[in-house]
């Protein structure tokens, strides 16, 4: 098996190399290439995960649908369908950009940092859609009303991401209102 690569950034969000994915998250993550994503249903209902309680970094926190990085050479929507397919067995969906300029730095209870250039992307999906959680990845997948959204951002089980995420998205009105920030604002590194 060919152990994951993620592709470090320098301050200007270009690539300057890569990493092995794992190896490289500990108490001085280089800042690096990432995406989180949320998978909205055309009802408005948003699906929410719970990571898997032995994953190593943030374990057992809630957060968005699913999250991940692009390969080296790999195109955001390239990388977010495979993520899709692999943690929630989604086949298929409609992406948009939605905050292709998020970044942010995190420190785990154990000290290992997440410290990503991460754009965010909505992944819109018929109702009552089959979703196969990877239970490698993911220990619980629900699917949240908006207000139960917002609503998690109080609770200390959130990922910190999500509370970041969340402060800019809340703005932008219920997720199927966000509007498409399209590929413009996304890092030189990766390509839509």
């Amino acid at each position: 098996m060919v152990e994951e690569e993620i592709v470090l950034l320098n301050a200007d969000d270009e690539a300057v190399g890569t990493a092995p994915k794992v190896a490289s998250h500990h108490s001085e993550t280089p800042y690096h290439l990432a995406f989180s994503c949320y998978v909205v249903d055309t009802d408005g209902r948003v699906l929410i995960t719970q990571r898997a309680l032995d994953k190593r970094t943030f374990p057992g926190v809630w957060t968005g649908s699913c999250c991940g990085h692009p390969a080296p050479g790999e195109k955001l929507r390239d990388a977010v369908q495979r993520r899709l397919r692999d943690e929630l067995g989604i086949g298929s969906a409609s992406l948009t950009s939605v905050l292709p300029g998020f970044r942010y730095r995190a420190v785990a209870e154990d000290g290992t940092v997440e410290h990503e250039r991460c754009p965010v992307v909505r992944a819109t999906v018929a109702p009552g859609g089959a979703v196969a959680p990877n239970p490698e990845e993911v220990e619980a997948a629900e699917w949240w009303s908006w207000d139960r959204c917002l609503e998690l951002t109080a609770r200390p089980e959130s990922s910190p991401w999500y509370r970041l995420q969340m402060a800019e998205l809340a703005p932008l009105g219920a997720p199927l209102d966000w509007p498409d920030a399209g590929a413009g604002p996304l890092p030189p590194a990766v390509g839509w």
